[in-house]
């Protein structure tokens, strides 16, 4: 699977190139190399080509994965040949970067769907008439015979590679990733090409505020989400965190984002106004100017004002018995992982039937007709009952 980009054209000043990839960069390793491919790109008319791989581990892109792909559409904008690499070999292997249990193994079946999925996904970003896409075709090297000694089964050798492979003059990839990128330059000199530049870019926190985005860790924003479900979570962030999502994730300009942060700090701005504008910002990115008014309309509507969002999902449970507790609810709904969980929710205060809140987890619901549930702010379901001996 490839898609081939036509030749963009390249900016004239390296140096302000330079200048602009340096924004939100944790490190580039090293400057002064890409500072010559740089020169030498625009002196020769031939792009770079930059790649960052992707394991399809999970079916969704989300904000933390646009990181890189941001900085990635910055290198289309300056005129360079980007690669998408969907590691579908590297993806079943799973990378062990950071990890401290194994993650489970992924079937190639399992990986393939991922990998369309990402493919659907990552135009949202990246210009498609600008992007290569590429896949780590190890199985087929493999089944060819060619060479490939063992120690290619080894992630970051297996991920350096492809930089071999594919040529690469810049990769780039998140902090957590510089050992593996590092191997891909060293990788290149032993096959006699010049080393890739590594530049690496943080981790964006998830919705947590701690540890990074994840689907895992279900503190994500995935970027196919429903406009008004991606602009709830958005406003839902803690106020500093606020600040690391304009710096990572906004086109807001340093100097702008350093007069938010002092206006934030002096009391001129209020925090809520600012979410609002970063969300109604990424919103659009994703979905569109008006999908983005539409959720910051509908969001002042619901959480301001008290009313329901104009979708709500519906749900159909089939229940032989009259009653059902509210924690089994919950979790039949989708809007609790266990009962332990809806228990600790109910408790909390965060559930309402109704309209109605209740906070004893021991409570039984009527299981006929059709409820309204809420958890928290933002997560509504309207479960219909139905009789489960009828027929479907």
């Amino acid at each position: 699977m490839s898609r081939r980009a036509g030749r963009p054209t390249l900016s004239v000043d390296p140096q302000e190139q330079l200048r602009l990839l340096r924004r939100g960069a944790a490190e580039i390793l090293l400057e002064e190399e890409l500072q010559e491919k740089l020169r030498r790109a625009v002196a020769t008319g031939t792009p770079l080509r930059i790649k960052a791989g992707f394991d399809p581990s999970a079916p969704d892109l989300h904000l933390g994965h646009t990181v890189l792909l941001q900085k990635m559409r910055q290198f289309q904008e300056l005129g360079h040949e980007v690669i998408f690499l969907i590691g579908d070999f590297t993806g079943m292997i799973g990378d062990p970067t950071g990890r401290s249990e194994t993650r489970r193994a992924l079937s190639r079946e399992e990986v393939l769907e991922n990998a369309r999925t990402y493919e659907r996904q990552v135009f949202k970003v990246l210009d498609p008439e600008r992007t290569t896409l590429e896949r780590d075709d190890f199985r087929k090297r493999f089944a060819a015979q060619l060479p490939i000694s063992i120690h290619e089964f080894l992630y970051p050798l297996v991920q350096g590679y492809d930089s071999v492979a594919l040529r690469a003059d810049v990769e780039l990839g998140g902090t957590d990733q510089r050992f593996n990128l590092l191997v891909g330059r060293e990788l290149q000199r032993a096959y006699g090409q010049e080393p890739q530049v590594v530049l690496t870019m943080p981790l964006l926190e998830g919705l947590d505020g701690v540890q990074k985005m994840s689907k895992s860790l279900d503190n994500f924003v995935a970027i196919d989400e429903r406009p008004g479900e991606m602009f709830g979570k958005l406003m839902s962030i803690a106020d500093p965190l606020m600040l690391r999502y304009y710096e990572l994730l906004s086109d807001i300009s340093p100097e702008e984002l350093e007069g938010l942060r002092a206006a934030l700090a002096a009391g001129r701005v209020n925090p809520r106004d600012a979410k609002a504008r970063l969300a109604e910002e990424l919103v659009a990115r994703y979905h569109g100017a008006e999908a983005a008014r539409g959720a910051r309309a509908e969001f002042d509507r619901v959480f301001r004002g008290g009313g329901l969002p104009d979708e709500v999902e519906r749900v159909e449970l089939r229940w032989e018995q009259p009653r059902i507790r509210l924690p089994e609810l919950l979790v039949a709904a989708g809007l609790a992982a266990s009962r332990s969980e809806a228990r600790r929710l109910i408790s909390q205060g965060g559930v309402r039937l109704n309209g109605d809140r209740v906070v004893d987890p021991e409570h039984e619901c009527q299981a006929r007709g059709e409820t309204l549930v809420q958890v928290g702010k933002r997560r509504f379901r309207r479960v219909a009952f139905g009789d489960a001996t009828a027929p479907s």
